[in-house]
């Protein structure tokens, strides 16, 4: 299964995507919303996004959105360590986090009908 990693911090991003390659998945990341979106049409084999919310340009929770509207399959896992996740529509992790939660989440997410 093929997932992206969108986190503007570089050390977050790193540990998140050796962690899923670890596992099995085959992972690809980007360093913004742009970059992500942009990714999505090029690969439209992706079929789950774990984004930060708080990054410049565009947030985390637009680039979902956005994201949906494009891939309407695409699961999206939302992270940060600042947002309510009352308020959030998606999956939601809070950093820090255990890399264990974040593969039981991955694996239930993908498990799941949509």
């Amino acid at each position: 299964m093929k997932l992206i990693v969108v986190d503007d911090d570089e050390d977050v991003r790193t540990i998140v995507v050796n962690f899923l390659a670890d596992a099995g998945y085959c992972v690809i990341e980007a360093e913004n919303g742009a970059q992500a979106l942009s990714l999505l049409i090029d690969q439209p084999a992706l079929r789950m996004m774990i984004s930060d919310i708080r990054m410049p340009g565009m947030s985390g929770i637009e680039l979902a959105e956005e994201a949906a509207r494009q891939c309407p399959t695409l699961r999206v896992i939302l992270i940060s360590g600042f947002a309510d996740p009352h308020r959030l529509r998606w999956p939601f992790l809070r950093k820090p986090f255990r890399m264990s939660s974040l593969g039981d989440l991955v694996a239930r997410e993908m498990a799941r009908e949509k």
